[in-house]
């Protein structure tokens, strides 16, 4: 019985963790919805375009900076490589928990590399809005 009651348990176990394996997928959909917003916020930042690229943010992002004026400047300031990239390659978007990270990977003006990690959110009326981006420099270099 006791065998049974463990075979159970690591069934069920088992199953529980291919569902969320499963609910964790980001949908083909969802990955082409999330680079578009990317992709077009990082074109605004290409033309100078405050208003457009302000406009890709999360409402949470929107309120703390108020104005793209301000939130351009941020982004110029604190995110060079985001602002001006010399390259970008997207990666394999992942659900963690709730959050969906799009990872990218870009190239500096001096060849160095980066690795975005870009929270996106899901609005109430479905569309995605960037929610926040962590950088890390990466170890190599491009050559």
């Amino acid at each position: 019985m006791q065998r049974l009651i463990m075979w159970l348990t690591a069934a069920l176990l088992g199953f529980s963790t291919l569902a969320i394996a499963r609910e964790a997928q980001v949908t083909a959909a969802e990955a082409r919805a999330v680079r578009n917003i990317i992709e077009s916020q990082l074109d605004a930042f290409s033309r100078d375009d405050q208003v457009r690229a302000f406009s890709f943010a999360a409402p949470p992002i929107r309120r703390m900076f108020e104005t793209p004026e301000r939130f351009m400047a941020m982004v110029r300031q604190a995110y060079p490589v985001v602002y001006r990239p010399a390259s970008v390659t997207f990666l394999k978007p992942e659900r963690i928990g709730a959050a969906t990270i799009q990872m990218v990977q870009m190239t500096d003006s001096d060849g160095v590399p980066w690795l975005a990690l870009y929270r996106m959110t899901r609005e109430a009326d479905k569309s995605w809005r960037i929610g926040g981006v962590e950088l890390r420099q990466t170890r190599s270099r491009a050559i």
